[in-house]
């Protein structure tokens, strides 16, 4: 007997659930219960042309003393009673050293190797010096986890990502929302097919990409990061990065949706990541000529993977053989087998290796003359250039195998052992930063959903980002070059980071983070060889922090009480409290809280 079916029950249920989730997204809006609505700013910068006054103000906004200008930095710094300039309203989007026009301006750059999508900062004197504005409509961001299927079109208000790559589900328009339905050029119908595919490719299909020993990812031109993102359930942390190029605002869209990422670009340089720190490098159509040069871009992935780590490769030489697709395969397997790379897996447009624990056939080829071996000094990758050799892993004793998250976070590990850090110091640090993230959510006074993107800019051993890793927040961890190299630890314990000096801004859009953590920077900096001064790092943060974002600053008195009184200049409002140092001393506390400004 025949019965009547209405249209919603034809449809798969994947559809049907889709439909519920958008009318439930568009009713929540229309409520404003979902998204938290956004504030308006608190303040309301006239331009200098406009001001009179006579001129009135929106609602609750009140009128300062700064002034919209392009102001550049001086040889000495002396910011003006009426607070630093802002600069005009085309700024919004700045990123001091990845401005198209001065890199253009730029001569015996390696185009064709991408040079030109590398970091290239300015001279100081041709470097702003004003507070970047936030573009018309600004609104505070939607909360995690719906940010990560929706975000406020006004935040990032380009529409070609959507124009190019609406068909592979990476990104659609949807009323004042940008709508993220998880896709992407090889995965379109959905990131979360794809990884459970990936999983049954390296288990033989008998797990998923966690039951291979996957806890940490890089991904290659990761578009809007949605692989990350699917990823997360898994336990799964990855490091995403892609250049500011022809899809320039992936990076923004991502960190926007509450996915930790930054710009990057494999090109001539290494990466700002230590070795032996991945046990997956993934690359779906990232637009890697991985065959060229003789290989050297695979050799910086074979120096990030840990042995028995995976390179997945999403692309078309991989399964189709029109054109010169046949030619690069043929590339890739040659340099692969010199490195002795084991493809395991050849599948629907993918095809994965894995990097060897043994290092005896990877002697052998060089040994042949196959494989150039690296000079075991070379381990510094911060602005150093790519090398065309691979490093061997000669001591197996060194090869620790590290435990899966959680457990991973406390895990005491050689690099630890390497610098000098004892298990009871690290036990104490652990404890230690326990306690201080526990009184920070009392400074702040916030709901913890209010919070998702932190960066700590001084990050040591990781233990400010081990303290957070129950609450619904990302954090990146930053270890400045000029330091004790730590970042293996923190890769060690199961998070991400990046080597960075504070002397250069940083790889990543205004507004990219919600809360920063300087944690004794600014001292670190004093007398910096690189003759950056303590409001550079001020206007940095400024910069990448959001409106209504804070910022937690530790540090010697005489440098907290000089950020004290360039606060308000910045429009950032200052709380001082107390807590005790590691030494069990007193020690002062600044929370800064950037105010809610606009240009109107």
């Amino acid at each position: 007997m025949g019965r009547w079916c209405s249209p919603a029950s034809a449809e798969p249920r994947s559809v049907q659930l889709l439909l519920l989730g958008v009318a439930l997204v568009a009713a929540s809006f229309y409520a404003g219960t979902l998204f938290h609505s956004s504030a308006s700013p608190a303040l309301i910068l006239l331009p200098s042309v406009s001001r009179s006054p006579g001129t009135s103000n929106p609602q609750d906004a009140s009128e300062f003393t700064n002034k919209v200008g392009v102001t550049y930095r001086t040889a000495s710094i002396s910011v003006p009673d009426y607070g630093l300039d802002v600069c005009p309203l085309e700024y919004n989007e700045h990123i001091p050293c990845h401005d198209a026009a001065y890199i253009r301006s730029l001569r015996n750059l390696d185009r064709s190797r991408h040079e030109d999508l590398e970091a290239k900062c300015p001279p100081r004197e041709e470097s702003l010096f004003c507070l970047v504005p936030p573009p018309n409509d600004y609104k505070i961001p939607i909360r995690w986890p719906t940010s990560r299927d929706y975000v406020w079109r006004s935040n990032v208000n380009h529409s070609h990502l959507s124009e190019v790559k609406g068909g592979q589900n990476w990104v659609h328009e949807n009323g004042k929302l940008w709508w993220f339905p998880g896709g992407g050029t090889h995965f379109k119908r959905g990131a979360s097919e794809y990884i459970e595919r990936l999983g049954n490719m390296t288990t033989n299909s008998t797990g998923d990409l966690r039951s291979a020993g996957v806890v940490q990812v890089l991904d290659v031109g990761c578009g809007v990061a949605s692989f990350s993102a699917y990823l997360l359930p898994l336990d799964i942390h990855t490091m995403s990065f892609a250049p500011k190029d022809g899809h320039e605002n992936q990076i923004q869209f991502a960190l926007e949706r509450g996915i930790g990422a930054m710009i990057s670009v494999l090109a001539t340089k290494q990466l700002p990541y230590p070795g032996n720190s991945f046990e997956m490098v993934h690359c779906s159509r990232c637009r890697v000529d991985w065959h060229e040069n003789d290989g050297i871009l695979l050799k910086e992935v074979d120096r990030l993977l840990r042995p028995n780590g995976y390179f997945v490769y999403s692309a078309p030489p991989a399964y189709r053989k029109d054109k010169d697709f046949p030619i690069i395969w043929e590339k890739l397997i040659n340099i692969t087998s010199a490195m002795c790379w084991k493809l395991i897996a050849k599948h629907v447009q993918t095809a994965i290796w894995i990097k060897p624990e043994d290092e005896s056939c990877r002697q052998k080829n060089a040994d042949m003359g196959i494989l150039n071996i690296c000079d075991p000094g070379d381990t510094s990758s911060w602005q150093a250039p790519l090398m065309n050799c691979v490093r061997l892993n000669t001591d197996q004793s060194k090869i620790q195998k590290l435990p899966s998250r959680p457990e991973r976070l406390l895990f005491y590990s050689r690099s630890l052992e390497i610098i000098g850090v004892t298990p009871e110091k690290f036990e104490n640090n652990n404890q230690f930063w326990r306690d201080q993230v526990r009184k920070y959510w009392s400074f702040l006074g916030v709901e913890k959903t209010s919070i998702r993107n932190i960066m700590d800019m001084n990050a040591n051993y990781g233990g400010f980002a081990m303290a957070l890793s129950t609450d619904p927040v990302w954090i990146m961890n930053i270890v400045p070059y000029t330091t004790i190299n730590t970042l293996p630890v923190i890769y060690d314990r199961g998070l991400i980071g990046s080597y960075h000096d504070w002397c250069q801004p940083f790889s990543t859009y205004p507004r990219s983070y919600d809360l920063l953590h300087a944690f004794h920077l600014f001292s670190h900096y004093q007398g910096h060889v690189g003759g950056c001064l303590l409001e550079d790092i001020m206007l940095e943060i400024d910069r990448i922090i959001r409106p209504q974002g804070f910022i937690i600053i530790r540090d010697e008195n005489t440098t907290l009480s000089r950020i004290s009184d360039l606060a308000p200049k910045f429009l950032w409002d200052v709380t001082i409290h107390t807590l005790e140092n590691e030494e069990n001393r007193p020690e002062q506390v600044l929370i800064c809280r950037k105010k809610f400004w606009a240009i109107v």
